[in-house]
């Protein structure tokens, strides 16, 4: 694994969000993160834990913030690490800053179950 990239979810961009994340027809967990926000390293991996998990049902991709500023600030992001759920092409849900993996599936699980 790339230390740039240090997570093993993969990467959208702002040429393909649209496709990726707005297009998607299953809901999609997008991390916001930067490579200098220490953060953002401790919560990948427990994101990786939870997309283990749920991967079947959900879509994870990580978002370099830096490198895609107008998304960021499209949607709002003033902090990172930030999750935001996406479904049907809209934001549902968001979490900012580090948490436990119990608050991510708990987010999650209040989705799935309204789906």
């Amino acid at each position: 694994m790339n230390p740039k990239d240090m997570s093993a979810l993969p990467d959208v961009t702002q040429s393909t969000f649209p496709t990726q994340v707005l297009g998607s027809d299953k809901p999609v967990l997008v991390d916001f993160w930067a490579p200098w926000c220490g953060p953002c390293k401790m919560l990948s991996p427990v994101v990786e834990k939870v997309a283990a998990k749920l991967g079947g049902q959900i879509s994870f991709v990580k978002l370099n913030t830096d490198e895609n500023p107008s998304i960021a600030g499209q949607y709002g992001v003033s902090g990172i690490p930030c999750l935001i759920l996406f479904k049907g092409g809209l934001a549902v849900d968001r979490i900012v800053g580090f948490v436990p993996e119990r608050d991510i599936v708990s987010m999650l699980d209040k989705h799935l179950l309204a789906a």
